[in-house]
């Protein structure tokens, strides 16, 4: 095999190779041996007929593309690999030509990983909040804690907003009931909003075994069929419950923690809503300073790249939908597109993670980042802890390579980090 023309422009690269007729033979007759199955010409039993009488019925070179397909891995090696061309994806065959000798000269066309000029990434400045928590939302946690340790008694009484009324009722149109209008032993929470506007206040006031009509005008904007009509529900009460919140008290810290008083309940609810809310304003400082370090990059970015890093997101987002039931396609056209569109909705934000990625990754080369055995090592182990599996299963699973690349890249992340300059948010 000889390499003999490379031509640069731009994020392409032009491959001429020639291979020699021993290597093309190799890879043509491994396609024949593939393809003879399924191939049947009248005096031969199917799968059996020669290579030499499909070649003069369908043309002397119909395996040739297939050929070169088995033997690409070879060629890739010598016209890429060894003339250090950094392709970003497959390349794709633009040309061949097969001489009377038998010899096959390729042309192949690739997109390569792009020069990348690196702006400023050191000393930048970054909005950063400061983490604040506040009385409400400490109040709001307690409430929260209250509200699941809270009971419900049956009481005797006339119905109160905040109540619960187990009802039954029947809704009529002209005296004539309607679909949808019924229901047994319902519990309406009263107050919730969740009955149409001025059923749950004319509740209000009944009690257990009455029974009352109850006068309602649907919404203009309700169903086809009841919007705007009046009509009138025949409501039963069968029983009212009332929710019984806990004081929130020392006896109550007790019963909800291991604090012994409501104040040092209080303090770790803000102790652990200001751990929380520091992590998340790190976590979106070190986001807003790697995007600044990857906006001041120069580079022309290669479709591959983008398309490589567009599907990694489809794929993620595809796992994600499995976990909550949902296919790609089922998702898609419930959102009322298909799977294209999705795809274009995730595009910006691929354009801006693989810029973000090449950002990282020269930033690794700028400052000669390096990773350890031991580093990798560890690495491995922290998966094997989290995922639960045995470390050898996960160096099985995981290949070096990828370990090594998130190392650098959290390494590149941290140089970005560590020198950024937080200043306080503009006022709005």
């Amino acid at each position: 095999m000889n390499v003999k023309n490379i031509e640069r422009s731009g994020n392409q690269a032009t491959i001429t190779v020639e291979i020699d007729k021993e290597l093309m033979e190799k890879g043509v007759n491994a396609a024949y041996m593939k393809a003879r199955k399924n191939i049947q010409i009248p005096g031969f039993r199917k799968g059996k007929a020669p290579r030499k009488m499909i070649e003069s019925l369908y043309g002397a070179h119909v395996f040739y593309e297939d050929g070169l397909e088995e033997i690409f891995p070879e060629v890739y090696e010598e016209a890429v690999v060894k003339q250090d061309v950094k392709a970003v994806g497959r390349p794709s065959l633009t040309d061949m030509d097969i001489s009377e000798d038998g010899v096959v000269t390729i042309t192949l066309t690739t997109d390569v990983y792009p020069e990348v000029t690196l702006g400023d990434y050191k000393g930048l400045e970054v909005e950063k909040t400061e983490a604040n928590v506040t009385d409400e939302q400490v109040q709001a946690e307690l409430d929260r804690m209250a509200q699941n340790v809270a009971s419900t008694e049956t009481v005797d009484r006339a119905a109160q907003m905040g109540d619960t009324a187990n009802i039954d009722f029947e809704g009529f149109d002209n005296g004539v009931p309607f679909d949808g209008g019924k229901g047994d032993n319902f519990d309406l929470k009263l107050g919730s909003g969740s009955f149409v506007p001025g059923f749950e206040e004319q509740i209000v006031g009944m009690t257990a075994g009455e029974e009352k009509n109850i006068d309602i005008t649907f919404p203009e904007n309700y169903h086809e069929g009841l919007a705007g009509k009046p009509v009138v529900f025949h409501v039963k009460l069968n029983k009212v419950t009332e929710t019984v919140v806990p004081a929130q008290d020392d006896e109550f810290a007790k019963d909800v923690s291991e604090f012994n008083t409501l104040e040092e309940l209080k303090a770790d609810i803000r102790a652990k809503a200001l751990e929380a809310a520091e992590k998340q304003i790190n976590s979106a400082f070190e986001q807003a300073c790697v995007e600044k370090a990857a906006e001041n990059t120069t580079v022309d970015m290669p479709k591959a790249l983008i398309e490589a890093e567009l599907d990694t997101q489809m794929e993620r987002f595809g796992y994600q939908l499995q976990m909550s039931g949902y296919s790609m396609e089922a998702y898609a056209k419930m959102m009322g597109g298909d799977v294209n569109t999705m795809r274009n909705a995730f595009r910006p934000a691929a354009e801006k993670q693989a810029k973000i990625n090449v950002t990282l990754e020269k930033i690794g080369e700028v400052e000669n980042i390096e990773v350890t055995e031991d580093e990798i090592n560890a690495e491995f182990e922290a998966l094997a802890s989290q995922y639960q599996l045995e470390l050898d299963k996960v160096k099985s699973m995981v290949p070096a390579e990828e370990i090594t690349a998130s190392l650098k890249t959290r390494k590149a992340v941290k140089v970005i980090v560590d020198s950024a300059v937080a200043v306080a948010p503009k006022a709005e």
